[in-house]
């Protein structure tokens, strides 16, 4: 067996990061940028006016009241061309351009119109500066935004915009292939018989890897037969980046996956891990270059599996530069039990306290079938291994679920 981390490192090194594509803006959200973003523009590209109000020159108010003149107006996309001069004002709008000879804007609530507005009597001073952003105060013309390997949400998607970035480059999608392996499953739309069980993994693996940034292929059901297993892996990889499998990796006398692996050529690089629940989990790479994990096949343990391993090379052939999962830290609300010689990552449920503190509640759960309590879950909390019990209020690292 070989440490959590230690599988983690090994797949951050084996995933290598796919081809770049450029993609329309409106189809970006949620991919990873392969290139960095500069600025074609500076930002704000003039002295934009941050409220509505007249745009004056401070001079002017050093004594008020003061009654200036108006004459003219700036609207936002309609600036006022002209040039202020002493004792004139330009009634202005949030987010229009400051006119020229104009150093301040003072708000509208403290000024009166006279004489149907041909005059505006002000009645508190400004100190230059005031209510307006200075041109490239937020960016400069050519400096970078956004780096290369961030993912793009919607706030990202307004810069991008902002910039002239109509297509955008990015890493491709992984293309990942999930099989469903055993004789006891069925159809989600059947009825299961004596000794059957409707398939769920393939569901939840797809789930996952679409939340992860893949273009998902469902399998058929490979059962428990070696050669068609054999045929589907070998079929699959050649259109997949990745294949996920789940089942079939454990020492039982109808566990093949290894086995079809190892027929294939597939090197090895890790078939055991310290952790509970998930030990038997195989990772490899097929001649042709694609990945193939082997997860275990109850389905707790895909879950637990699929995000610490699976997700992490997704994220990895994106071009995501810390694609491990982040660890962060909570207070336990309740007692959880560890393991001997693993690591145990549980499912366990966050909130927050009234001082602010994140909590993780250990959900209450019947192992690694029990896929029920699982969905509760929306992180895992860490117990080292060699750790029987951590006890109530004790702070420990836990790992948030996607989604």
């Amino acid at each position: 067996m070989i440490p959590v981390a230690e599988a983690i490192r090994i797949v951050s090194e084996k995933a290598e990061p796919l081809t770049a594509e450029r993609v329309p803006l409106d189809e970006a959200l949620g991919r990873v940028l392969a290139e960095e973003v500069f600025a074609d523009t500076d930002l704000p590209p003039f002295d934009r006016a941050q409220m509505d109000g007249y745009a004056v020159r401070s001079a002017d108010l050093q004594e008020t009241p003061a009654r200036l003149r108006v004459v003219g107006e700036a609207a936002a996309g309609s600036g006022w061309r002209g040039t202020l001069q002493a004792g004139e004002a330009v009634r202005i709008m949030t987010g229009a351009p400051l006119p020229a000879g104009a150093d301040s804007v003072q708000q509208v609530e403290v000024t009166r119109e006279e004489e149907g507005g041909a005059f505006i009597l002000i009645e508190r001073a400004t100190e230059p500066g005031q209510f307006f952003v200075p041109r490239a105060s937020e960016i400069r013309e050519g400096e970078r935004v956004l780096e290369a390997g961030e993912e793009i949400n919607a706030a990202r998607m307004a810069v991008l915009a902002s910039f002239g970035y109509a297509e955008v480059p990015v890493r491709r999608r992984p293309r990942v292939a999930v099989l469903a392996t055993g004789t006891e499953l069925v159809q989600v739309a059947e009825r299961p018989g004596e000794d059957q069980i409707r398939d769920s993994n393939s569901y939840s693996l797809a789930a996952y890897a679409c939340l992860a940034g893949a273009v998902v292929e469902r399998l058929p059901f490979a059962g428990d037969d070696p050669d068609l297993l054999r045929r589907e892996i070998e079929g699959a990889a050649g259109r997949a980046d990745v294949l996920v499998l789940s089942g079939g990796v454990s020492m039982g006398r109808y566990d093949f996956t290894k086995a079809a692996l190892h027929a294939l050529g597939a090197e090895v690089f890790f078939e055991r891990v310290a952790l509970r629940p998930g030990k038997p989990t195989v990772f490899a790479r097929l001649p042709g270059g694609a990945l193939v994990f082997g997860l275990p096949g109850n389905p707790v343990s895909v879950s637990v599996t699929f995000n610490l391993f699976a997700r992490t090379a997704l994220r990895a052939m994106q071009g995501v530069p810390a694609p491990a999962p982040f660890e962060e830290t909570a207070v336990l609300s309740r007692p959880a039990k560890g393991a001997a010689e693993r690591a145990s990552y549980l499912p366990a449920a966050l909130s927050t306290d009234p001082e602010g503190r994140l909590l993780a509640e250990p959900l209450k759960w019947g192992g690694s079938s029990d896929f029920v309590a699982f969905a509760r879950a929306d992180a895992l909390a860490v117990v080292p291994a060699g750790v029987k019990v951590v006890e109530a209020g004790s702070v420990v690292k836990v790992v948030r679920l996607p989604g």
